[in-house]
């Protein structure tokens, strides 16, 4: 039977198309509620961590450094994410933190001992040139800092994805469950501060924890163990082109033309480099 005609991979795809579509709907979500950032950041921990507790049922909690690493990371990105997407466009914020790839590369050579090649180090330089493009717009002092929030956000994520990595057995949701309680810690003062008297908030705030963020990393765990590293990187990159178009779509938001350019030169290089590495994998 050929790999592409058997239906437990045929589901795995549509999973993760389902996860890609999920994770676009953050950028929208996050604008459309009138929360304190880290209100919202802490919420949507918190029904993620609800709804992946109900399918783990009895997480496996080692406490090792990869894992405890992943969940910190991972809380750094969840944050730094919804921080950003109050700041900045929602464009810049997932364009931004998909340059984690490239970090990956970078930090992994040490990390994971991991030699980078010639072809990440062009990559690595490419993508730090289109960044540069970001910050050419005319951007407010807020503008500004959410940038800086996107991209470190892009710096945490690379972490996580290494810290992951290095849990050679196991599942990787525990990372995430633990990142999720991390998150929802921090926030709990500003959780109970943006309370709001009206449920209008509540609608956004449902969908963005248990279904783009709780539900999506569930698909994700069980899709990517039956796809291929090409068909992981590419469908994935489904939610940076749909985030930006959801919000301008309902919100009207725009991007810079300076951003714009960046944005396409990150995406060319991230995606590039992602079958570069896949095709020479195959052919060793």
């Amino acid at each position: 039977m050929n790999r592409g005609s058997d239906p437990k991979d045929a589901g795995a795809v549509i999973s993760l198309v389902m996860t890609a579509l999920l994770w676009s709907l953050g950028g929208l979500l996050i604008k459309l509620i009138e929360w304190n950032p880290m209100a919202i950041a802490g919420t949507r921990s918190a029904l993620a961590a609800l709804m992946i507790l109900l399918f783990l049922r009895r997480p496996l909690l080692t406490w090792t450094f990869a894992q405890v690493g992943g969940a910190i990371a991972y809380a750094a990105t969840v944050l730094l994410y919804v921080v950003a997407n109050k700041l900045t466009t929602a464009a810049n914020t997932i364009l931004l933190q998909y340059t984690s790839p490239v970090y990956v590369a970078l930090f992994g050579t040490w990390f994971l001992r991991e030699r980078a090649s010639v072809k990440d180090w062009v990559a690595i330089m490419i993508v730090l040139g289109g960044i540069s493009l970001f910050f050419m717009d005319r951007l407010s002092p807020e503008g500004f800092w959410g940038n800086i929030c996107a991209l470190t956000s892009g710096v945490s994520f690379a972490w996580l994805t290494l810290f992951l990595r290095k849990q050679k057995s196991g599942s990787p949701l525990e990372s995430v469950l633990l990142g999720n309680i991390i998150t929802t810690l921090i926030c709990i003062p500003f959780m109970f501060e943006s309370i709001p008297r009206d449920l209008t908030n509540w609608g956004p705030l449902l969908v963005l924890g248990i279904l783009q963020l709780g539900v999506s990393y569930i698909l994700y765990s069980k899709a990517i163990k039956r796809v291929t590293a090409l068909e992981a990187v590419l469908i994935t990159m489904i939610e940076p082109i749909l985030n930006p178009l959801w919000v301008f779509l309902v919100v009207g938001e725009t991007q810079g033309p300076w951003s714009f350019v960046g944005g396409v030169i990150v995406l060319s290089t991230v995606v590039l480099r992602g079958i570069l590495v896949v095709r020479e994998k195959t052919t060793i």
